[in-house]
């Protein structure tokens, strides 16, 4: 067996897994119209149950902020619910681990995809590097409206009920999305943030929000059972911090006074612009395990887990072109890399067919 050390089992608060091998959180947008998962999603994710741990794509807590075509799941309907069990129950028949990523788009999310509803966000400042696809067709980002401290209580029980309603769908866990440019990573990065008040200005009060979902979670299931995802570097959605060891420190610090079940960072910047050592900064204040993603190979990631620090890596798009990646780097086997053209295309071309090593 090649890499063995991510092939131990390792503990994730109350989740045993057995290898360190997870699925970053990945969207795909194959749900149905109404941000239902479908059963090509099933299939999709059971092809990929040898995971340790299989963190399902960015999924919406409250209705109206769509932000990937309107095609990305939601966690706030019945119907949802239902889906996303079929989901659920056809990883564990394959003996596999699920987490859902809790998910609010923030400005990244387009009036047209959303009844005409603007986008919010800490302040009323678009996302200016890049552009969204829109039913009617590429669109600049919109500037979004500046949410009141009166509203945040509404986001914070979103984020409850979708909890609430992850666990009812069969989840084993959830993963609250404090990353790559999205309300809650909003908030938390002094780029984006520019209000002032309990939730703007000082470190401690940019993390308040997050925080506060992180509370509710753990109140509504367990704080074994609750992750959360950062990524202080990425400049992706137009995002930058100031300081972003300081950010991470202070984050991992409250978090570990939570206990929560895993510390999910990305480590890097996808766009290079950002460098820093964000991983040091929370190892040094957060004693939980920590899983690691951005751009790992096999090799690299053995060496992490086995004196690097790090509880696990979770692999990002090789698991999308890989259904079986875990074997293949059991066997040492080259990876295959994923078509570009059909990442979020409909239908199972690009998704559901892509071979396996047997």
């Amino acid at each position: 067996m090649q890499h063995a050390a991510l092939f131990t089992p390792v503990t994730l608060g109350a989740l045993t897994l057995g290898n360190r091998i997870l699925m970053a959180p990945l969207t795909r947008c194959r749900a149905d119209a109404d941000h239902v998962p479908t059963e090509l999603m099933a299939e999709y994710y059971a092809q990929r149950a040898k995971s340790g741990l299989i963190i399902a794509e960015a999924t919406m807590v409250l209705e109206g902020n769509s932000a990937f075509g309107g095609r990305e799941p939601g966690i706030y309907s019945e119907a949802q619910v239902a889906g996303w069990k079929k989901v659920t129950e056809a990883v564990h028949a394959k003996g596999g681990k699920i987490a859902l990523q809790i998910w609010h788009g923030g400005r990244a999310c387009h009036s047209l995809l959303n009844k005409g509803a603007q986008p919010v966000a800490p302040s009323p400042l678009p996302i200016t590097n890049d552009y969204t696809h829109t039913p009617e067709g590429k669109k600049p980002y919109e500037t979004p409206r500046e949410l009141r401290d009166d509203e945040l209580p509404g986001i914070v029980e979103g984020f409850r009920k979708a909890v609430v309603n992850a666990r009812a769908a069969g989840f084993d866990a959830v993963e609250i999305h404090g990353a790559n440019g999205y309300l809650l990573d909003e908030f938390l990065r002094d780029g984006s943030n520019k209000r002032t008040g309990p939730y703007g200005g000082s470190i401690e009060n940019r993390a308040r929000l997050l925080l506060e979902v992180t509370d509710a979670a753990i109140a509504a299931w367990e704080p074994g059972r609750v992750g959360v995802r950062i990524s202080p570097l990425n400049s992706y959605n137009d995002m930058k911090d100031s300081d972003p060891a300081a950010l991470t420190a202070y984050v991992a610090h409250q978090l570990e006074q939570r206990r929560i079940a895993f510390l999910h960072l990305f480590r890097g910047d996808f766009f290079g612009q950002q460098k820093g050592d964000v991983l040091s900064a929370a190892r040094g204040h957060f004693s939980g395990p920590i899983v690691s993603n951005g751009g790992y190979t096999p090799a690299e990631a053995a060496e992490a887990v086995s004196g690097g620090g790090l509880a696990a890596i979770a692999f990002g798009h090789h698991w999308i072109s890989n259904p079986d990646l875990v074997d293949r780097i059991a066997a040492g086997a080259t990876l295959a890399e994923p078509n570009g053209a059909t990442l979020y295309s409909p239908g199972p071309k690009g998704y559901t067919d892509y071979p396996t090593l047997a």
